[in-house]
Protein backbone atom coordinates (compact mmCIF):
# COMPACT_ATOMS: atom_id res chain seq x y z
CA UNK A 1 0.00 0.00 0.00
CA UNK A 2 1.63 3.64 -1.14
CA UNK A 3 2.00 5.74 2.14
CA UNK A 4 0.65 8.70 0.53
CA UNK A 5 -2.93 6.90 0.57
CA UNK A 6 -2.66 6.05 4.28
CA UNK A 7 -4.67 8.24 6.87
CA UNK A 8 -6.32 7.99 10.49
CA UNK A 9 -8.28 10.29 11.81
CA UNK A 10 -7.49 12.64 14.03
CA UNK A 11 -8.67 14.16 17.13
CA UNK A 12 -8.47 17.98 16.30
CA UNK A 13 -11.46 20.50 17.55
CA UNK A 14 -13.72 21.21 14.90
CA UNK A 15 -13.72 24.78 15.07
CA UNK A 16 -9.89 24.63 14.61
CA UNK A 17 -8.87 25.07 10.85
CA UNK A 18 -7.75 21.86 9.39
CA UNK A 19 -4.33 21.36 7.48
CA UNK A 20 -3.36 18.88 4.96
CA UNK A 21 -1.36 15.87 6.34
CA UNK A 22 -2.65 15.91 10.15
CA UNK A 23 -4.16 12.32 9.55
CA UNK A 24 -1.11 11.28 7.85
CA UNK A 25 0.51 7.81 8.76
CA UNK A 26 3.90 7.24 9.21
CA UNK A 27 6.08 4.14 9.08
CA UNK A 28 8.12 3.20 12.06
CA UNK A 29 11.77 1.78 11.85
CA UNK A 30 9.75 -1.87 12.72
CA UNK A 31 7.44 -1.02 9.48
CA UNK A 32 4.54 -0.47 12.13
CA UNK A 33 2.63 2.41 10.78
CA UNK A 34 1.40 5.43 13.07
CA UNK A 35 -0.09 8.64 13.08
CA UNK A 36 2.20 11.03 12.36
CA UNK A 37 2.74 13.58 15.60
CA UNK A 38 4.29 16.60 13.63
CA UNK A 39 6.09 18.65 16.75
CA UNK A 40 8.09 20.81 14.18
CA UNK A 41 5.57 23.81 13.45
CA UNK A 42 8.46 26.13 14.60
CA UNK A 43 10.56 25.00 11.33
CA UNK A 44 7.46 25.09 8.95
CA UNK A 45 3.95 24.70 9.67
CA UNK A 46 1.74 22.12 6.75
CA UNK A 47 -1.08 23.80 4.37
CA UNK A 48 -3.99 25.00 5.59
CA UNK A 49 -6.80 23.10 3.78
CA UNK A 50 -8.59 26.30 3.35
CA UNK A 51 -5.40 27.31 1.57
CA UNK A 52 -4.86 24.00 -0.71
CA UNK A 53 -8.43 25.00 -1.73
CA UNK A 54 -7.46 28.46 -2.66
CA UNK A 55 -4.71 27.55 -4.55
CA UNK A 56 -6.83 24.99 -6.27
CA UNK A 57 -9.25 27.72 -7.21
CA UNK A 58 -6.64 30.36 -8.91
CA UNK A 59 -4.54 27.65 -10.78
CA UNK A 60 -6.71 27.36 -13.78
CA UNK A 61 -6.66 31.06 -13.97
CA UNK A 62 -2.93 31.07 -13.34
CA UNK A 63 -1.50 33.42 -16.03
CA UNK A 64 1.38 36.42 -16.21
CA UNK A 65 0.38 39.52 -14.16
CA UNK A 66 0.65 43.52 -14.71
CA UNK A 67 1.02 43.61 -18.21
CA UNK A 68 -0.85 40.88 -19.82
CA UNK A 69 -4.37 41.70 -21.85
CA UNK A 70 -6.05 38.29 -21.29
CA UNK A 71 -8.67 38.22 -19.06
CA UNK A 72 -6.96 35.20 -17.30
CA UNK A 73 -3.80 37.68 -16.66
CA UNK A 74 -6.20 40.15 -15.13
CA UNK A 75 -7.46 37.77 -12.74
CA UNK A 76 -4.69 36.99 -11.74
CA UNK A 77 -3.40 40.55 -11.07
CA UNK A 78 -6.15 41.31 -9.09
CA UNK A 79 -5.47 38.93 -6.44
CA UNK A 80 -1.84 39.07 -6.39
CA UNK A 81 -3.09 43.02 -5.96
CA UNK A 82 -5.41 42.42 -3.87
CA UNK A 83 -3.60 40.13 -1.24
CA UNK A 84 -1.62 43.89 -0.27
CA UNK A 85 -4.46 45.12 1.38
CA UNK A 86 -5.18 41.41 3.02
CA UNK A 87 -1.67 41.65 4.73
CA UNK A 88 -2.13 45.24 6.07
CA UNK A 89 -5.04 44.20 7.59
CA UNK A 90 -3.90 41.15 9.46
CA UNK A 91 -0.80 43.22 10.52
CA UNK A 92 -2.84 46.17 11.80
CA UNK A 93 -0.76 48.41 9.10
CA UNK A 94 -2.33 51.66 8.35
CA UNK A 95 -3.44 52.02 4.35
CA UNK A 96 -0.50 54.04 3.83
CA UNK A 97 2.21 51.26 4.13
CA UNK A 98 4.24 49.87 1.41
CA UNK A 99 3.98 46.11 1.11
CA UNK A 100 6.65 43.97 -1.30
CA UNK A 101 6.28 40.68 -1.64
CA UNK A 102 9.50 38.11 -0.67
CA UNK A 103 10.15 34.85 -0.84
CA UNK A 104 10.16 34.46 3.12
CA UNK A 105 11.49 36.77 6.00
CA UNK A 106 15.02 36.10 5.84
CA UNK A 107 14.51 37.87 2.05
CA UNK A 108 12.82 40.31 3.57
CA UNK A 109 14.70 41.40 6.15
CA UNK A 110 17.63 41.50 3.77
CA UNK A 111 15.72 43.58 1.56
CA UNK A 112 15.71 46.34 4.42
CA UNK A 113 19.34 46.28 5.23
CA UNK A 114 19.71 46.65 1.37
CA UNK A 115 17.64 50.19 1.73
CA UNK A 116 18.57 51.71 4.78
CA UNK A 117 20.06 55.17 4.65
CA UNK A 118 23.74 55.09 4.68
CA UNK A 119 25.42 55.49 8.71
CA UNK A 120 21.93 54.26 9.93
CA UNK A 121 22.82 52.80 13.04
CA UNK A 122 21.05 49.42 13.90
CA UNK A 123 20.10 48.20 17.20
CA UNK A 124 19.73 44.34 17.52
CA UNK A 125 19.83 41.72 20.35
CA UNK A 126 22.04 38.68 20.15
CA UNK A 127 19.48 36.29 20.69
CA UNK A 128 17.75 37.09 17.63
CA UNK A 129 17.75 34.39 14.62
CA UNK A 130 19.96 34.58 12.29
CA UNK A 131 17.69 36.20 9.17
CA UNK A 132 17.04 39.09 11.98
CA UNK A 133 21.05 39.49 13.72
CA UNK A 134 22.91 38.99 10.25
CA UNK A 135 21.96 40.97 7.55
CA UNK A 136 22.87 44.63 9.35
CA UNK A 137 26.45 44.35 7.85
CA UNK A 138 26.71 48.58 8.75
CA UNK A 139 29.71 49.70 10.77
CA UNK A 140 27.78 51.06 13.20
CA UNK A 141 25.40 48.08 14.02
CA UNK A 142 24.97 47.20 17.69
CA UNK A 143 24.57 43.97 18.78
CA UNK A 144 23.23 44.00 22.52
CA UNK A 145 23.69 40.97 24.86
CA UNK A 146 19.74 40.08 26.23
CA UNK A 147 19.12 40.25 28.98
CA UNK A 148 17.50 37.93 31.58
CA UNK A 149 14.97 39.51 32.60
CA UNK A 150 12.17 41.29 30.43
CA UNK A 151 12.40 44.96 32.58
CA UNK A 152 16.20 44.75 31.93
CA UNK A 153 15.87 44.28 28.57
CA UNK A 154 14.02 47.34 28.04
CA UNK A 155 16.82 48.75 29.90
CA UNK A 156 19.35 48.20 27.85
CA UNK A 157 17.99 49.13 25.06
CA UNK A 158 17.19 52.30 26.31
CA UNK A 159 21.18 52.71 27.43
CA UNK A 160 22.12 51.74 23.71
CA UNK A 161 20.35 54.14 22.02
CA UNK A 162 20.99 56.98 24.09
CA UNK A 163 24.33 56.30 23.21
CA UNK A 164 24.02 55.83 19.80
CA UNK A 165 25.51 58.68 17.12
CA UNK A 166 23.36 60.79 15.18
CA UNK A 167 21.42 60.01 12.20
CA UNK A 168 18.94 57.34 11.48
CA UNK A 169 18.61 54.37 13.78
CA UNK A 170 16.99 51.21 13.54
CA UNK A 171 16.10 48.55 16.15
CA UNK A 172 15.28 45.09 15.24
CA UNK A 173 13.10 43.09 17.41
CA UNK A 174 11.58 39.87 17.80
CA UNK A 175 7.93 38.91 18.78
CA UNK A 176 8.73 35.35 19.88
CA UNK A 177 11.69 33.73 20.08
CA UNK A 178 12.05 30.45 17.89
CA UNK A 179 13.99 28.90 20.86
CA UNK A 180 12.07 29.16 23.56
CA UNK A 181 8.91 30.78 22.00
CA UNK A 182 8.82 33.31 24.81
CA UNK A 183 7.05 36.55 23.81
CA UNK A 184 9.05 39.97 24.04
CA UNK A 185 7.79 42.98 25.00
CA UNK A 186 7.55 44.51 21.40
CA UNK A 187 5.47 47.43 22.52
CA UNK A 188 7.51 48.74 25.50
CA UNK A 189 10.75 48.36 23.46
CA UNK A 190 9.04 49.81 20.08
CA UNK A 191 8.66 53.24 22.78
CA UNK A 192 11.71 53.13 24.00
CA UNK A 193 12.80 53.20 20.26
CA UNK A 194 10.31 56.42 19.11
CA UNK A 195 11.62 58.21 22.04
CA UNK A 196 15.25 57.73 20.90
CA UNK A 197 14.00 58.77 17.07
CA UNK A 198 14.60 55.55 16.07
CA UNK A 199 12.52 53.06 13.39
CA UNK A 200 11.33 49.29 14.82
CA UNK A 201 11.48 46.26 12.57
CA UNK A 202 9.32 43.53 14.11
CA UNK A 203 10.64 39.70 12.85
CA UNK A 204 6.96 38.17 13.40
CA UNK A 205 7.78 34.68 11.98
CA UNK A 206 7.22 32.69 15.02
CA UNK A 207 4.79 35.30 16.38
CA UNK A 208 1.99 35.37 13.17
CA UNK A 209 0.68 32.18 13.37
CA UNK A 210 0.10 32.06 17.22
CA UNK A 211 -1.11 35.83 17.80
CA UNK A 212 -2.84 38.79 16.27
CA UNK A 213 -0.53 41.53 15.31
CA UNK A 214 -0.86 45.25 15.78
CA UNK A 215 1.72 47.29 14.43
CA UNK A 216 0.08 50.94 14.23
CA UNK A 217 -1.17 50.24 17.92
CA UNK A 218 2.78 48.83 19.16
CA UNK A 219 3.93 51.78 17.33
CA UNK A 220 6.21 49.70 14.70
CA UNK A 221 7.43 50.48 11.56
CA UNK A 222 8.35 47.91 9.87
CA UNK A 223 7.11 43.73 9.92
CA UNK A 224 8.09 40.83 8.23
CA UNK A 225 6.68 37.50 8.12
CA UNK A 226 6.78 34.23 5.85
CA UNK A 227 4.03 32.31 4.14
CA UNK A 228 5.38 28.96 5.28
CA UNK A 229 5.33 29.87 9.12
CA UNK A 230 1.67 30.79 8.67
CA UNK A 231 0.16 27.61 7.14
CA UNK A 232 0.93 28.82 3.41
CA UNK A 233 3.88 26.67 2.36
CA UNK A 234 4.29 28.11 -1.26
CA UNK A 235 7.24 30.34 -0.92
CA UNK A 236 5.68 33.49 -0.32
CA UNK A 237 6.76 36.07 2.08
CA UNK A 238 6.24 40.18 2.97
CA UNK A 239 7.46 43.35 4.19
CA UNK A 240 5.24 45.79 5.47
CA UNK A 241 5.76 49.20 6.32
CA UNK A 242 6.53 52.47 5.11
CA UNK A 243 7.99 53.32 1.22
CA UNK A 244 10.51 56.21 1.92
CA UNK A 245 13.59 54.18 2.49
CA UNK A 246 12.67 51.23 0.14
CA UNK A 247 11.72 54.15 -2.62
CA UNK A 248 15.07 56.11 -2.01
CA UNK A 249 17.03 52.50 -2.40
CA UNK A 250 18.15 51.06 -5.54
CA UNK A 251 16.39 47.90 -6.98
CA UNK A 252 17.02 44.76 -4.56
CA UNK A 253 17.01 42.71 -7.52
CA UNK A 254 17.22 44.31 -11.17
CA UNK A 255 15.06 43.08 -13.65
CA UNK A 256 11.28 43.20 -15.43
CA UNK A 257 9.00 45.13 -13.69
CA UNK A 258 11.34 46.75 -11.46
CA UNK A 259 12.02 49.34 -14.86
CA UNK A 260 9.90 51.80 -15.46
CA UNK A 261 12.07 53.07 -18.75
CA UNK A 262 15.25 51.84 -20.58
CA UNK A 263 16.72 53.57 -22.92
CA UNK A 264 20.15 53.01 -25.23
CA UNK A 265 22.14 56.09 -25.66
CA UNK A 266 25.25 55.46 -28.14
CA UNK A 267 27.82 53.93 -25.06
CA UNK A 268 25.15 54.21 -22.13
CA UNK A 269 21.51 52.95 -21.09
CA UNK A 270 19.63 54.89 -19.29
CA UNK A 271 17.43 53.38 -16.72
CA UNK A 272 14.11 54.98 -14.77
CA UNK A 273 13.46 52.70 -11.99
CA UNK A 274 9.49 51.44 -10.90
CA UNK A 275 8.37 53.04 -7.41
CA UNK A 276 7.48 50.53 -4.95
CA UNK A 277 6.34 48.20 -4.46
CA UNK A 278 7.38 47.35 -8.04
CA UNK A 279 10.60 48.26 -7.62
CA UNK A 280 11.96 45.74 -5.56
CA UNK A 281 10.01 42.88 -7.04
CA UNK A 282 11.58 41.96 -9.97
CA UNK A 283 10.78 39.17 -12.26
CA UNK A 284 8.04 37.23 -12.15
CA UNK A 285 6.37 37.23 -8.94
CA UNK A 286 5.01 34.14 -7.27
CA UNK A 287 1.50 35.18 -7.96
CA UNK A 288 -0.08 31.27 -6.22
CA UNK A 289 2.50 31.75 -3.25
CA UNK A 290 0.93 35.22 -2.32
CA UNK A 291 -2.68 34.55 -2.89
CA UNK A 292 -1.65 31.18 -0.53
CA UNK A 293 0.19 33.69 2.03
CA UNK A 294 -3.25 35.70 1.80
CA UNK A 295 -5.63 33.20 2.22
CA UNK A 296 -3.81 31.95 5.40
CA UNK A 297 -3.88 35.47 6.85
CA UNK A 298 -8.04 35.79 6.44
CA UNK A 299 -8.30 31.89 7.87
CA UNK A 300 -6.04 32.89 11.01
CA UNK A 301 -7.85 35.92 11.48
CA UNK A 302 -11.17 34.46 11.33
CA UNK A 303 -10.44 31.54 13.88
CA UNK A 304 -7.58 33.80 16.68
CA UNK A 305 -9.54 32.92 19.18
CA UNK A 306 -10.19 29.23 18.47
CA UNK A 307 -6.49 28.68 18.11
CA UNK A 308 -5.33 30.82 20.87
CA UNK A 309 -7.40 28.51 23.24
CA UNK A 310 -6.13 25.47 21.61
CA UNK A 311 -2.42 25.91 21.44
CA UNK A 312 -3.09 27.37 24.99
CA UNK A 313 -4.41 23.86 26.43
CA UNK A 314 -1.81 22.09 24.67
CA UNK A 315 1.10 24.15 25.50
CA UNK A 316 0.16 23.56 29.11
CA UNK A 317 -0.19 20.35 28.87
CA UNK A 318 3.16 19.46 26.74
CA UNK A 319 4.79 22.25 29.51
CA UNK A 320 3.56 19.89 32.47
CA UNK A 321 4.10 17.01 31.09
CA UNK A 322 7.96 17.86 29.70
CA UNK A 323 8.71 19.18 33.76
CA UNK A 324 8.01 14.93 34.77
CA UNK A 325 10.61 14.01 32.73
CA UNK A 326 13.78 12.81 35.15
CA UNK A 327 16.64 15.09 33.88
CA UNK A 328 15.05 17.36 31.39
CA UNK A 329 15.85 21.19 31.64
CA UNK A 330 13.71 23.80 29.73
CA UNK A 331 15.32 26.45 28.11
CA UNK A 332 14.19 29.59 28.81
CA UNK A 333 15.26 33.50 28.49
CA UNK A 334 13.02 35.54 30.72
CA UNK A 335 10.66 32.91 31.97
CA UNK A 336 8.06 35.46 30.17
CA UNK A 337 4.69 33.59 28.38
CA UNK A 338 5.47 32.29 25.15
CA UNK A 339 3.74 30.51 22.02
CA UNK A 340 3.52 26.97 21.35
CA UNK A 341 7.60 26.72 21.46
CA UNK A 342 9.65 24.63 23.95
CA UNK A 343 13.03 23.49 23.74
CA UNK A 344 14.94 21.43 26.15
CA UNK A 345 18.01 19.19 27.19
CA UNK A 346 17.76 15.46 28.44
CA UNK A 347 20.95 14.58 30.50
CA UNK A 348 22.99 12.01 29.55
CA UNK A 349 21.30 11.92 26.12
CA UNK A 350 22.45 13.35 22.92
CA UNK A 351 20.22 15.48 21.27
CA UNK A 352 20.61 14.18 17.88
CA UNK A 353 20.05 10.79 18.87
CA UNK A 354 16.94 11.80 20.72
CA UNK A 355 15.22 13.29 18.13
CA UNK A 356 16.50 10.77 15.90
CA UNK A 357 14.74 7.80 18.42
CA UNK A 358 11.49 10.18 19.19
CA UNK A 359 10.94 9.78 14.67
CA UNK A 360 11.71 6.13 14.22
CA UNK A 361 10.40 4.64 17.49
CA UNK A 362 7.68 6.96 17.97
CA UNK A 363 6.29 8.83 14.63
CA UNK A 364 7.72 11.98 16.27
CA UNK A 365 8.75 14.77 14.29
CA UNK A 366 10.64 17.43 16.32
CA UNK A 367 13.79 19.53 15.56
CA UNK A 368 17.47 19.18 17.23
CA UNK A 369 19.97 21.48 17.17
CA UNK A 370 20.68 25.22 17.56
CA UNK A 371 17.52 26.75 15.24
CA UNK A 372 19.81 29.21 13.10
CA UNK A 373 20.12 31.11 16.71
CA UNK A 374 23.12 30.02 17.93
CA UNK A 375 24.58 32.15 20.64
CA UNK A 376 20.66 32.11 21.89
CA UNK A 377 20.61 28.61 22.04
CA UNK A 378 24.44 27.87 23.02
CA UNK A 379 24.03 30.48 26.18
CA UNK A 380 20.41 29.15 27.83
CA UNK A 381 22.01 24.97 26.90
CA UNK A 382 24.53 26.59 29.26
CA UNK A 383 22.71 28.14 31.84
CA UNK A 384 20.72 25.15 32.22
CA UNK A 385 23.67 23.32 32.71
CA UNK A 386 24.10 21.35 29.61
CA UNK A 387 27.08 19.98 27.94
CA UNK A 388 25.78 20.08 24.48
CA UNK A 389 25.85 23.11 21.77
CA UNK A 390 21.98 21.44 20.06
CA UNK A 391 18.81 21.07 22.03
CA UNK A 392 15.64 19.45 21.41
CA UNK A 393 12.85 21.59 20.12
CA UNK A 394 8.88 20.50 20.36
CA UNK A 395 6.75 23.38 19.00
CA UNK A 396 2.64 22.67 18.52
CA UNK A 397 0.16 24.32 15.86
CA UNK A 398 -2.76 23.14 14.04
CA UNK A 399 -3.47 19.21 13.66
CA UNK A 400 -2.13 18.80 17.35
CA UNK A 401 -3.84 17.00 19.40
CA UNK A 402 -3.54 16.21 22.85
CA UNK A 403 -2.28 12.54 21.76
CA UNK A 404 0.73 14.33 20.36
CA UNK A 405 1.64 15.65 23.59
CA UNK A 406 1.23 12.48 25.57
CA UNK A 407 3.23 10.57 22.84
CA UNK A 408 5.68 12.72 23.29
CA UNK A 409 6.32 12.92 27.07
CA UNK A 410 5.74 8.94 27.62
CA UNK A 411 8.67 8.24 24.90
CA UNK A 412 10.91 11.30 26.50
CA UNK A 413 9.80 9.11 29.66
CA UNK A 414 10.94 5.56 28.51
CA UNK A 415 14.32 7.44 26.70
CA UNK A 416 15.09 9.35 29.66
CA UNK A 417 15.28 5.93 31.21
CA UNK A 418 16.86 3.07 29.01
CA UNK A 419 17.61 5.34 25.81
CA UNK A 420 16.72 4.34 22.30
CA UNK A 421 15.61 0.60 22.04
CA UNK A 422 17.02 0.04 18.26
CA UNK A 423 20.84 0.82 17.64
CA UNK A 424 21.81 3.82 15.35
CA UNK A 425 24.51 4.62 13.42
CA UNK A 426 26.02 8.38 12.48
CA UNK A 427 26.02 8.84 8.51
CA UNK A 428 26.55 12.13 7.09
CA UNK A 429 25.90 14.08 10.16
CA UNK A 430 22.73 12.47 11.41
CA UNK A 431 21.71 9.40 13.55
CA UNK A 432 19.94 6.77 11.50
CA UNK A 433 18.69 2.79 12.53
CA UNK A 434 20.66 0.73 11.92
CA UNK A 435 17.96 -1.28 10.49
CA UNK A 436 15.52 0.97 9.04
CA UNK A 437 12.66 -0.72 7.54
CA UNK A 438 10.67 2.73 6.86
CA UNK A 439 9.33 2.81 2.77
CA UNK A 440 9.99 5.97 0.96
CA UNK A 441 6.79 7.33 -0.64
CA UNK A 442 6.57 6.56 -4.62
CA UNK A 443 7.12 10.18 -5.52
CA UNK A 444 10.12 10.59 -2.90
CA UNK A 445 11.98 7.41 -3.93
Amino acid sequence: MELASITQPSRTSPSIPPVVGADLLVPLASGELIRYANLDHAASTPCLSAVQDAVNELLPWYASVHRGSGFASQVSSRVYESARQVLRAFVGAPATASVVFTRNTTDALNLLAHSLPEATTVVVFDTEHHAAMLPWRNPGTIRLQTPTSVDDTVGVLDTALAAAPAGPRVVVLTGASNVTGELWPVAELAAVARRHGARVVLDAAQLAPHRPIDITAWQVDYVVLSGHKVYAPFGAGALIGPADWLRSAEPYLVGGGATAQVTQQPHELTISWSDVPDRHEAGSPNVVGVHALAAACRALTAHRDAIGAHEAELLRQLRNGLATVPGLAELSLFGAPRVGVVSFAVERQDPGLLAAALSAEYGIGVREGAFCAHIATGRLLLRAGSAHQRAVRASLGLGNTVEDVERLVGALHVLSARGPQLRYAHIGGQWLPERDLRPWPAFAR
